[in-house]
């Protein structure tokens, strides 16, 4: 098993879910999601994030708006739509779901395997 491989897959099915989780407590700009992605240590490079708000943003998830800068031209900043609020709660309930048969697989593993 390629358990690179593995990891990578796994990232790759939380971005859309954890990219929601930041907009669901405010606006951001995708170098400010990036940023934030990063800092909770998840690996996450420019050329993901740009087609993935985008994907959002046209499955109507998303929606956005230009701010002015300090430091440059106007940024383009995200935030949930009400549908997108909805589908968050949706993949809320999914994840608390999958996290909660891991950790029982987890706790019981001795009992599933043999030694």
């Amino acid at each position: 098993m390629n358990v690179d491989n593995a990891k990578s897959q796994m990232r790759k099915g939380m971005l859309e879910y954890c990219v929601m989780l930041l907009l669901r407590k405010e606006a951001c700009y995708a170098s400010d999601i990036i940023v934030r992605l990063k800092a909770a240590e998840l690996i996450v490079v420019e050329g993901t994030i740009y087609p993935l708000l985008t994907r959002l943003k046209n499955d109507g998830l998303l929606s956005y708006e230009w701010r002015e800068s300090t430091q440059g031209p106007p940024r383009k900043y995200y935030i949930l739509t009400p549908s997108g609020e909805q589908v968050l709660a949706q993949l809320d309930a999914a994840w608390l779901s999958l996290t909660t048969t891991v950790n029982r697989l987890k706790g019981t593993e001795s009992q599933i395997l043999p030694n």
